[in-house]
């Protein structure tokens, strides 16, 4: 991946964080990694603990940012946060997958979209 691409990505991840911030939830953790993959981030809301992907496009060229997370993906990260939550000494009343997307702009604020229990 490229150094852009990752500034890109970061950028996301940081607004992201801090639109679910703003909403009530509770970092629980940042880019978690283990041998198959990585969580962007990890959260708490309330009881539930939310496993959530994080998308940034700069441009519609190739689809929404929502549209990237295909079926790999998805399954990736249930396992992912299966082994996250085997790791962990959260137990959550429930747990939900989220994805944010962020679309930076020309000019002004980035479009932030956030989609709960997206699959």
């Amino acid at each position: 991946m490229t150094t852009e691409r990752q500034a890109v990505g970061a950028y996301g991840e940081r607004l992201a964080e801090r639109h679910l911030v703003d909403q009530g939830l509770v970092v629980l953790a940042r880019n978690w990694r283990c041998r198959e993959g990585e969580i962007d981030l990890i959260l708490r809301d309330g009881d539930d603990v939310v496993f959530c992907e994080v998308k940034t496009r700069r441009g519609g060229t190739h689809g929404t940012p929502a549209e990237a997370i295909g079926q790999a993906k998805v399954r990736r990260l249930r396992v992912l946060a299966a082994r996250w939550l085997a790791q962990s000494a959260v137990r959550p009343r429930d747990v939900r997958f989220d994805v944010v997307a962020v679309l930076p702009q020309p000019r002004g604020a980035a479009v932030v979209e956030h989609l709960r229990a997206a699959f």
